[in-house]
């Protein structure tokens, strides 16, 4: 007995569901049939001319990029590629190693490496000794020794 209250609840409650879509729909139409259409197209609005400023067409560059290939008995060994600002190498994989093709260690493809710094310790030290060169170079030449008189 309890079991069918329940599923005349549940068809019940299906059945209002049902009847609460089709009487929102009837209302839209409804609302939709009573706004007045009318057979003049609607007004335009006059858009503001933009301001005179000139385009600026830049030309396409071409040719930006340098490549340098290093090779060892036919075989491409490293290339540097230099775009712009930005400069990469690319290097093979070396042919004297035991490691196979698709190995883990021995893919025939590398990374490329990018130069982000590069640092010149020895910068200082040779900028100090130019600047010694270029202080004596201009001081005056030193006297001339005093001739001995016996």
């Amino acid at each position: 007995m309890a079991r069918t209250t329940t599923v005349g609840k549940i068809l019940l409650l299906g059945m209002l569901a049902c009847a609460s879509l089709a009487q929102a729909q009837q209302a839209q139409q409804a609302q939709q049939s009573q706004q007045p259409s009318s057979s003049a197209p609607p007004k335009l609005e006059r858009i503001e001319e933009g301001t005179d400023t000139p385009i600026t067409v830049t030309p396409q560059q071409r040719g930006g990029a340098k490549i340098n290939e290093k090779r060892e008995g036919g075989r491409v060994t490293e290339v540097q590629v230099t775009t712009g600002k930005s400069s990469y190498t690319m290097k093979g994989a070396v042919p004297g190693s035991v490691a196979q093709t698709g190995d883990a260690t021995g893919s025939t493809l590398r990374p490329p490496q990018w130069k982000v710094l590069e640092f010149d310790l020895s910068k200082k030290k040779q900028k100090e000794g130019e600047d010694a060169d270029a202080a004596t170079a201009d001081a005056p030449p030193p006297p001339l020794p005093a001739p001995n008189k016996k």
